[in-house]
């Protein structure tokens, strides 16, 4: 008898076809990084994956963070011996204090000689016979005990949902405009999340953005490796780029000019880094900029595609992932960035392409974009 996790992978994956072993591989290699440290050993069993471990609930914390992972269940190995799958099964009831219950069988091993409503039966059956005091209740059960029967048995009630998602690594790179909002960090791990593989850019403005609020978004991106095992974060030096904006542009449209300069600065770093895209935490109609003509004009400045996996949620929705994936507490913290230290009175809210293209003509923009790049801080976190 071992008492070992099992690890359900999600179904999506299941869906890949002959190029399934890769997205295994993957993620069996995402796994033994989010355990560097710890004691175990990778143990399969028809086709199922389990892990032994000295340390199943430090084993289990960095499980519940790695993408691609659904469920983790807490199980016991056992011979696949009729008697003793009963006698687990009545441990497990017990164990559980629940007043009602109901078993689930999958009977992998098709040798077994009894089928999957069988064993359910008749392993309910003996439960009752030694528990007088519950009932079965097979719609809303307290206590599930699963058995999966493959070379050896494995009885368990206690299962962890995982975050699902795709691998991590398995779909391209992107780079994250990140700010020290609350959104951008929550479009990091959403894109994380479908498997692409995430870099971090950040647009400093010294001295009216301080220390604090760089210490603030290196947080930040430290939070979200411990999901993607590791980043790396440059840092822009923008203040020119504002004053100049400043000087010799309109007040109303400070802010779009900004946010050109802002796209096109991360597609010359995603360029230069081989990075195929650009994610930002935008939000349709959250702020003046983020209105749908803002968002054309602020794409006429990129290369590649520009993703906004927020851009049809709530605030309130945002928040709570915010909140759920660590990055929230940090995101309030009362510094400001770039973004918020020059906001005009009245931004336009309806650019027109052609309009800001001539307002921004009085600005050497390749001479500013090149400096900015040039003198950018490059920060390598979890490598």
């Amino acid at each position: 008898m071992k008492r070992l996790i099992m690890i359900k992978y999600a179904s999506e994956i299941f869906l890949k076809g002959l190029n399934k072993s890769k997205f295994e591989k993957k993620l069996r290699d995402n796994i033994k990084r989010a355990l560097r440290g710890v004691e175990f050993t990778f143990v399969e069993d028809s086709g199922r994956w389990f892990l032994e471990s000295n340390d199943i609930d430090e084993a289990v914390e960095r499980l519940k963070k790695v993408f691609g992972v659904s469920e983790i269940c807490l199980v016991t190995q056992i011979k696949s011996d009729y008697e003793e799958i009963k006698k687990q099964s009545l441990l497990e009831v017990k164990e559980s204090g629940a007043a009602t219950f109901k078993i689930e069988t999958n009977r992998a091993n098709k040798s077994f000689p009894k089928n999957s409503m069988e064993v359910s039966r008749e392993v309910g059956a003996y439960v009752l016979e030694n528990l007088p005091d519950i009932s079965v209740d097979i719609h809303k059960p307290q206590c599930t005990v699963h058995l999966d029967l493959r070379n050896d048995t494995y009885v368990y009630s206690k299962v962890i949902k995982g975050l699902n998602g795709m691998p991590y690594g398995t779909n391209g790179k992107t780079l994250l405009m990140l700010s020290g909002g609350i959104d951008s960090p929550v479009a990091g791990y959403m894109m994380a999340r479908r498997g692409v593989e995430v870099e971090c850019v950040y647009f400093h403005s010294p001295p009216y953005t301080s220390e604090r609020a760089k210490d603030k978004v290196k947080k930040l991106a430290e939070i979200l490796t411990e999901y993607t095992g590791r980043t790396t974060l440059y840092v822009v030096p923008f203040t020119d780029i504002q004053m100049q904006i400043i000087e010799k542009c309109r007040e109303d449209e400070l802010t779009i000019i900004m946010r050109r300069f802002m796209m096109s600065v991360s597609c010359r770093i995603a360029k230069d880094n081989e990075i195929h895209s650009v994610a930002t935490g935008e939000s349709i109609g959250q702020v003046a900029s983020q209105t749908m003509q803002g968002l054309v004009v602020s794409d006429d400045c990129a290369d590649r595609p520009a993703f906004r996996p927020l851009i049809a949620m709530d605030k309130i929705d945002i928040m709570d992932i915010s909140r759920k994936i660590g990055t929230y507490d940090t995101s309030i913290l009362p510094y400001e960035d770039c973004c918020t230290i020059f906001v005009p009175k009245h931004p336009k809210t309806k650019p027109v392409l052609e309009v800001i293209r001539k307002s921004e003509s009085v600005l050497d923009k390749e001479k500013l974009i090149d400096e900015a790049v040039k003198n950018m801080e490059i920060i390598r976190i979890g490598h």
